[in-house]
């Protein structure tokens, strides 16, 4: 008797401990189709969560300067606002970023599961098809598109869905000096081309080293250029072909040479050559873009900021960029995609934070507010929202437009005529097209 309930004993202990090995193998399994289905996160131990644990997921950008720290800033709100998930916050060294990018998604290693994303390189991702339409989440999460200012939106909507959740946009601005204003007797910002020469020439003062408007050879003409075209009945993309040789272009970029013919602006200006002039008070006004904000305020210069003049006689159009939110196509898991919605929708709401980084934010609800109207200087910047317009929605544009800087910079430099400037950039976009 004895002998025969110790075996029934043995049975017992065994039949529990089969248990717990398949409960345990099982729980593996769910954990790793969790991993496979998109969900490079994990969870972990939280309060007030109905499971105890919290979804975590991780996010990409390129914020490696001084705007960082105000994006981090509202990542540990939001995880501090809730128990549900937790958002990890990665920063990739901005020159490298889509290098990283691209290794990440075409591999699956460190995926992320929400990223940032410069508008004019969704269509590209879009057609390599690692980004996922984000309608149905932005729906599930309460959030509309139509809440968001229209460019950006219109731009990365493609085959009627949408890819991307906006954050900010970043126009091209006109930055001036209130001091050199003031002597001259210019008593306001120039809003379109026959203010603009005439402020320029009373700005300009040679005997001091004092320059109206120091003309860039390089960079930021990736802004001011497009603006200009545009602004002139001009198109970088005529819809089949490059078309910055046109009659409309050539006449800006001759505008831009006479005023150095002028002296207006000095000559040979090399990189950088306006923004260092701006800071050492001998350059008037220049034009770039809101991330100058921050360079200026710490040289303590009496600057002000104004939308972009109309100098061109057709319109008004600004070039701009933009940030926003894109998820890429591998993350499937619908807790993770629960936990970006809730992110996003918190953002969209509270973003605040970045607009104090100096940027104009996308979010109506926020520009709307009597904290961001305050702001006068992102107030001013938003401006121009209606006015904006992004790069040809053409793949591999930054490839084929590559060849306009060199040869732009030839005609300001006066190595070439316009014409021939833009004639030679022309071709040799073409043959990048091949």
């Amino acid at each position: 008797m004895k002998r025969s309930m110790q075996k029934v004993t043995s049975l017992i202990l065994m039949v529990m401990m089969l248990a717990m090995v398949v409960a345990a193998c099982g729980g593996n399994n769910a954990k790793n189709n969790s991993a496979n289905a998109g969900n490079s996160g994990k969870e972990t131990q939280g309060e007030g969560s109905s499971s105890g644990k919290k979804t975590e997921l991780l996010f990409w950008s390129p914020f490696s300067g001084s705007d960082g720290p105000f994006m981090k800033k509202i990542v540990d709100k939001y995880n501090s606002s809730q128990d549900k998930y937790k958002v990890n916050f990665v920063i990739q060294p901005n020159g490298e970023y889509y290098k990283q990018l691209d290794v990440a998604l075409s591999t699956g290693k460190e995926r992320p599961d929400l990223m940032i994303m410069h508008v004019d390189q969704v269509p590209t991702y879009q057609s390599k098809d690692q980004l996922q339409a984000v309608d149905e989440l932005a729906a599930t999460a309460g959030i509309n598109s139509a809440d968001f200012a229209e460019a950006p939106v219109k731009y990365a909507t493609i085959d009627s869905k949408l890819y991307t959740i906006p954050l900010d946009i970043h126009p091209v601005v006109m930055y001036y000096n209130k001091d050199l204003f003031e002597k001259a007797g210019v008593t306001a910002p120039p809003t379109n081309r026959a203010e603009f020469d005439a402020a320029v020439e009373k700005l300009t003062d040679k005997s001091k080293g004092v320059y109206g408007y120091v003309v860039p050879t390089l960079w930021p003409q990736q802004f001011i250029f497009p603006s200009l075209v545009w602004q002139n009945g001009g198109e970088l993309w005529n819809g089949t072909d490059v078309a910055y040789n046109s009659p409309e272009a050539v006449e800006m970029v001759q505008w831009l040479r006479d005023m150095v013919d002028k002296g207006i602006s000095p000559a040979n200006v090399q990189q950088d050559g306006e923004n260092t002039l701006f800071l050492q008070g001998k350059n008037a006004i220049q034009f770039n873009g809101p991330w100058m904000k921050s360079q200026f305020d710490e040289a303590g210069l009496n600057y002000g900021v104004a939308v972009m003049p109309q100098i061109g006689k057709a319109k008004q159009a600004i070039y701009a960029g933009s940030h926003g939110f894109v998820v890429p196509k591998a993350v499937t898991d619908s807790n993770t995609l629960a936990g970006i919605g809730d992110f996003l929708k918190y953002v969209s709401g509270n973003s605040l934070d970045w607009a104090e980084s100096g940027q104009a934010v996308a979010s109506k609800t926020v520009m709307d507010s009597a904290e961001f109207k305050a702001m006068e200087f992102q107030s001013t910047v938003s401006q121009s929202f209606s006015s904006v317009q992004f790069a040809p929605n053409v793949l591999n544009w930054g490839t084929i437009v590559e060849p306009v800087w060199s040869e732009l910079s030839n005609a300001i430099l006066g190595k070439k005529s316009p014409q021939q400037a833009m004639d030679d950039a022309v071709a040799k976009s073409r043959q990048a097209m091949k």
